[in-house]
């Protein structure tokens, strides 16, 4: 299918999984697993469509609420996606990213992140965004503390207005383009915490599609609802 406008960055609230594996009579950490598999999926079509970043919501700061067995099997699957993945990832030339905080994630999470991101650097195909122990508010949060950090540091006064192009800079996503187009799965119409400064100007597109079974059909639904955006940034067409 050809596109006339790809958008740069793709954010993605991947929801689903838990229903998908009560729909199926199976365990909700199946509907992980198959959800690991749709990863494989997007980016793929994501490389085909020559998209230039896809974010991705793996795992917020609100999901440490949920039950432990079910935590566990998350970064369980985690470790394992790039484990068993990082090899052909980096041979299709996609470069890791992580968004989030690096607190309460362990060792072996940490380490396994940072081997894929140190693997993946100079890769130029596709930019994907894993956002893990991510939450959008703390994000902002901890720019503007570290912007003012730095400002103590270098003893620049403290109650200059901070700049967009300043703020920016200390943000998870600072190496990657603003969100153009964000995709919710699932049927839930509510962005969750999710990139609230990059998607200040997204086009958002929700599906009832489950995260599991999004397929190339459910990104070429969302790049055609895409192309039929007009898109002002506040202006006049």
């Amino acid at each position: 299918m050809n596109f006339k406008t790809i958008p740069a960055h793709i954010a993605v609230i991947m929801d689903g999984n838990g229903r998908w594996a009560e729909n199926q009579g199976k365990k909700r950490t199946d509907g992980h697993r198959e959800g690991a598999k749709a990863i494989d999926r997007l980016l793929d079509v994501a490389l085909n469509y020559k998209i230039n970043t896809v974010s991705l919501y793996a795992f917020s700061t609100e999901n440490w609420k949920r039950p432990i067995t079910e935590i566990q099997t998350i970064f369980g699957l985690l470790v394992e996606f790039i484990e068993t993945r990082l090899d052909d990832i980096h041979k299709k030339g996609i470069r890791i990213h992580h968004s989030g905080s690096r607190k309460k994630l362990s060792k072996t999470v940490l380490s396994k992140i940072d081997t894929a991101v140190e693997l993946t650097k100079k890769n130029k195909n596709l930019h994907a965004n894993f956002c893990l122990n991510y939450g959008g508010q703390e994000e902002i949060l901890s720019s503007f503390d570290r912007v003012l950090a730095h400002r103590k540091l270098k003893k620049e006064p403290l109650d200059r207005p901070i700049s967009s192009k300043e703020f920016q800079k200390y943000l998870y996503t600072s190496a990657l383009p603003p969100v153009d187009l964000l995709i919710r799965t699932a049927g839930e119409q509510r962005i969750s915490n999710f990139l609230l400064w990059q998607s200040a100007y997204a086009e958002i597109f929700f599906t009832n599609t489950l995260w599991p079974d999004f397929n190339q059909k459910s990104l070429e639904e969302a790049l055609m609802f895409f192309e039929t955006r007009k898109r002002k940034f506040g202006g006049l067409l």
